[in-house]
């Protein structure tokens, strides 16, 4: 849609019912035994399985597509009566250089590969290249680019200019899924983080996303609710469901059931699904096939025994 520069200036975050809202969450909401591992299997199917270091090698990428297409061990699958079930994660994501390597690890798995994008993850390359880094993973086979945005356009209020950013973004991708990374982290208050939400869902983001995970502070429960604020508000108005991917911090099966707690209050079950929810991770998958492993058996067992590849 156009850029509706009126909508982004009116918007508004109250910070202390905000910081309310989510510190009660975690007393409030809470599910046990088989509810649980339940609610972990959901979680799984929506992980972005990522590996985004600088000693990454096709071989840790060839490991890590192995698990996202048998992400929790087959005899703990039994034990929960799911084993003729298939479970997957969300999607890989890695670097360009390694798309390839991904696309041609997963076959016919169905899964699809994400591309981080557009210099990332400080999004500070020159524009041209960020397009042509996006229109090459698109080559290479990624079906979902997790773009960078430039921080600068948020802090300095310049909204036409990420607006037009985000737009050559999401023509660049053609076909494949776009993911905004706002960088939440950087732009200071929640305010910028849901006027940031609002454009580049105005300029065809199909998910906005909290971070890259490398910078000070990622994923918390307080920007999701302002985003999942901005992505109900944009619903309401124009009918079209945006995604939304929390990445950064969240490595434990306790905190991503808050995150899935908080989507299915504010916007409903159909966020629950890897269509509109996605989770950045990657020590995640080991932590929740450790709890599920633990439901099945009544013991946990060590860190070391569910490998990430």
């Amino acid at each position: 849609m156009a850029l509706d520069l009126s909508w982004v200036m009116d918007t508004r975050v109250n910070l202390s019912a905000t910081e309310r809202r989510v510190a009660t969450l975690p007393g409030r909401r809470t599910v046990k035994k088989d509810a649980q591992a339940a609610w972990l299997l959901k979680a799984v199917t929506c992980i972005d399985l990522t590996t985004l270091n600088s000693d990454d090698t096709p071989e840790r990428v060839k490991r890590l597509c192995a698990k996202a297409m048998s992400p929790v061990r087959p005899d703990i699958l039994d034990a929960l009566g799911m084993g003729a079930r298939s479970i997957t994660t969300g999607a890989i994501c890695v670097y360009h250089r390694y798309v390839a390597t991904a696309v041609e690890a997963l076959g016919n798995s169905g899964i699809p590969v994400a591309a981080v994008s557009t210099g990332f993850p400080a999004g500070l390359s020159p524009h041209h290249l960020k397009v042509k880094e996006i229109e090459a993973s698109v080559a290479d086979g990624a079906k979902e680019i997790d773009i960078v945005i430039t921080r600068e356009h948020v802090l300095t209020g310049n909204w036409s200019a990420l607006y037009d950013e985000m737009t050559e973004y999401r023509a660049a991708c053609g076909d494949a899924h776009v993911k905004a990374i706002l960088g939440t982290g950087d732009l200071k208050t929640l305010r910028n983080v849901a006027k940031a939400s609002l454009v580049c869902m105005m300029a065809g983001a199909d998910f906005i996303k909290t971070s890259t995970g490398k910078e000070g502070v990622n994923a918390t429960l307080a920007v999701t609710l302002t985003m999942l604020r901005a992505i109900r508000a944009y619903e309401e108005r124009t009918g079209i469901k945006i995604g939304y991917k929390p990445a950064g911090g969240i490595s434990a099966a306790k905190d991503v059931l808050n995150y899935q707690f908080l989507m299915k209050e504010e916007l409903g079950r159909e966020w629950l699904e890897p269509d509109l929810f996605r989770i950045g991770a990657s020590s995640l998958l080991a932590d929740i096939e450790r709890q599920l492993e633990h439901h099945v058996t009544g013991a946990y067992s060590a860190l070391n025994r569910h490998p990430m590849g």
